[in-house]
């Protein structure tokens, strides 16, 4: 399994919890409002805000909360006003990192994210230092569990998919940036549970790593996803199964 894979599935299960709800929220409202202000508020003709809003669906989030972030987005309701920035940087071994934010200051954020990476064996890079390791493009997980190898790779294929592959405990599908939702709908009209599904930053190869390494990556990871600006992490790590049960991922 690549590391960028374990993570989305780390982040999943943390997001399930009742102690991590009220930073799922606020991260999901920073991006409704932002893919509104962007595109506007019908969520029909807007497929990041239709993503947004599924995700605080998934998350069981109110209508109300829903329907407020997108009119502060087309600014029906006055709210704070949020920018993206991205940062790059190395974690511990060289690992190749992408940290995406959403923030009303950004002084305060970059200050931050460096501190973050400072703190975990790490250091912040210039724009572009390791973003050409990696390839935007759909990323679909889906458990073994709910459908056979088959039938899933056919779907993925024929509705436009990349590359499948089939891991251990999941199918993985990539896809271009544009194919995304029409091979996610696919397989959703096949009533084919999806575990996890985004448009992701693949990295082209990835750091093993192991040991104290693997634990200060894992302990960077977590400190950057539990920030309240930080939206995506992307990185290039490998980290084996007993690893990561070790250090408590």
């Amino acid at each position: 399994m690549s590391g960028h894979n374990k993570w989305a599935s780390i982040k999943h299960k943390k997001a399930a919890t009742d102690s991590k709800r009220g930073k799922v929220f606020t991260k999901i409202i920073r991006e409704m409002v932002v893919a509104a202000k962007e595109g506007g508020g019908v969520i029909e003709n807007n497929a990041r805000l239709r993503k947004a809003v599924a995700d605080a669906r998934e998350a069981n989030m109110p209508q109300d909360n829903i329907k407020k972030a997108i009119q502060r987005g087309t600014g029906e309701i006055p709210g704070v006003i949020y920018e993206e920035m991205t940062y790059e940087g190395y974690g511990p071994a060289g690992v190749a990192l992408i940290v995406e934010t959403t923030t009303d200051n950004k002084n305060r954020t970059a200050s931050d994210i460096r501190k973050i990476f400072s703190k975990h064996s790490g250091s912040m890079g210039e724009t572009g230092c390791v973003g050409w390791m990696f390839s935007r493009k759909g990323f679909i997980s889906i458990d073994k569990s709910a459908s056979d190898e088959d039938t899933v790779m056919t779907l993925a294929l024929e509705n436009g998919a990349d590359d499948f592959v089939a891991e251990e405990d999941n199918y993985e599908i990539y896809t271009k940036v544009e194919d995304f939702e029409n091979v996610k709908n696919a397989l959703l009209a096949k009533n084919i549970q999806i575990a996890e599904s985004e448009i992701s930053m693949i990295p082209q190869t990835y750091v093993k790593l192991q040991g104290d390494d693997a634990e200060h990556m894992l302990k960077l990871m977590d400190e950057l996803e539990e920030y309240d600006d930080v939206k995506n992490i992307f990185a290039n790590f490998d980290i084996s199964k007993e690893d990561m049960e070790k250090f408590g991922a």
